[in-house]
């Protein structure tokens, strides 16, 4: 009986503790001591993930790094085909639009044969100014056949060789054309230069000569068939000292950019030299 009466009290304290301290949390009062160790828990954990996920990392990137590099090299090389395709489109339709255009040229002129020549060099020289196209003798191709684009005349066969042939342009130096200017219902000589400019001389001072007139081979001296288009005057020089006008033009053709030429090869040129007369001493 006497130990049943301590254990029956010592059972009775803790269950008194026990609900009153279940009470107590049941009340809000252990809410601010619950909340700091849960923050305090939270904390914890976030230290160790952090430090779990550096080590991770420490052992990891080297793997990811090196297979980052591969993936990047790939990329580069796909980049590097993809540009170098696009560029061989570009060169495609580029050909293309200029084949047609061709076309179109010789549809407009059926008077004329014309045989298409690509332009596989230029004179290296700075002071002529030739280009070598890919056609020759074997193809028909004889000296002084007149050589046109779609914009107009680039001048005329100067040599040729079995397979290939030496085309002067109209910019050269040594080249001279006859030419009428459409508005001025006029007659010029068209020079080369070694700058590659080309000058209108032998215009007569009382000719009405502007800005923007047409300049067309005229078919005098036989070197040329007519109605070639060549350029615009852009600049007329005159000056009363002078016996003729001097003009500059403008080619329409851009002769840094040839590729593909026509070659006029049923045209014939005339020597005129024998029938000049010879002058008397």
């Amino acid at each position: 009986m006497r130990n049943l009466f301590p254990r029956t009290l010592q059972t009775t304290i803790i269950f008194l503790i026990v609900g009153g301290i279940m009470a107590l949390a049941l009340g809000g009062y252990f809410s601010s001591a619950s909340n700091e160790f849960t923050g305090s828990l939270v904390e914890i954990q976030a230290w160790f993930s952090a430090r779990f996920l550096a080590v991770q990392d420490f052992f990891t990137s080297p793997r990811d790094i090196a297979s980052l590099r591969q993936r990047n090299a790939e990329l580069e090389s796909e980049v590097a085909e993809l540009q170098a395709q696009v560029i061989q489109l570009q060169q495609a339709v580029g050909e293309t639009q200029l084949l047609a255009a061709l076309v179109d040229f010789v549809r407009v002129r059926p008077e004329n044969t014309y045989r298409a020549a690509a332009v596989i060099g230029r004179d290296p020289s700075p002071f002529l100014h030739y280009v070598i196209i890919n056609r020759g003798s074997n193809e028909g191709i004889l000296r002084g056949m007149p050589v046109v684009t779609n914009q107009g005349l680039i001048g005329r066969v100067d040599a040729v060789i079995a397979d290939a042939a030496r085309v002067q342009l109209i910019t050269d130096p040594a080249s001279s054309v006859n030419v009428r200017l459409q508005n001025a219902e006029t007659e010029a000589s068209l020079i080369g230069s070694v700058t590659g400019d080309l000058m209108l001389e032998m215009i007569q001072q009382d000719i009405d000569v502007q800005q923007g007139d047409l300049v067309l081979t005229s078919g005098l001296g036989g070197g040329y068939p007519p109605d070639l288009i060549i350029g615009q005057v852009v600049n007329v020089r005159s000056r009363e000292v002078d016996l003729f006008k001097q003009a500059t033009v403008q080619p329409v053709v851009d002769f840094n950019l040839l590729k593909i030429v026509l070659v006029i090869v049923n045209f014939k040129p005339v020597d005129f030299d024998a029938l000049l007369p010879v002058p008397t001493p």
